[in-house]
């Protein structure tokens, strides 16, 4: 599936014919360690899942969106780019940083709060999820099912 992309336009289509067949979309740009950015994004995120329909999955997507850019700001000092697909299928949300490292599902020690278990979270909650390399870096993302209850 390709994110954030145009849908294709044949000759004598107009743009408004373009964006009505378009899947609802979220492109968003998030600042270096600029923490602020999480509960814009779950405001942006909600925002536009307003018109799926499924309030018990938008709750949980929320959550997971919030987890993934927490951890690109927090884990790699760069900018990272947050994009959200609504399709039929259901909700793919990722979040792109430009650090190539890896992040590493861990078991959260008792004593380290609430630390550690943003992934985990991701892996319990969400229908699918990993993590693609990009040229200068790596995509985190899941995907929540229409159809899941």
């Amino acid at each position: 599936m390709t994110i954030g992309a145009p849908s294709a336009r044949q000759a004598g289509e107009d743009a408004d014919d373009t964006e009505r067949t378009r899947p609802p979309q979220l492109r968003r740009r998030l600042g270096r360690a600029d923490l602020r950015a999480v509960p814009e994004a779950r405001r942006a995120l909600r925002e536009l899942l307003t018109q799926w329909g499924k309030p018990g999955r938008s709750e949980i997507a929320e959550l997971l969106t919030s987890e993934l850019v927490t951890n690109a700001l927090v884990h790699t000092d760069h900018e990272a780019v947050l994009t959200a697909v609504v399709g039929p299928h259901g909700l793919r949300v990722e979040v792109r940083d430009f650090v190539a490292r890896r992040p590493r599902l861990c078991m959260p020690d008792a004593d380290d709060g609430t630390h550690g278990r943003g992934l985990l979270l991701v892996q319990s909650l969400a229908d699918a999820w990993g993590v693609r390399a990009h040229g200068v870096g790596k995509a985190v993302w899941f995907e929540l099912d229409a159809e899941a209850a």
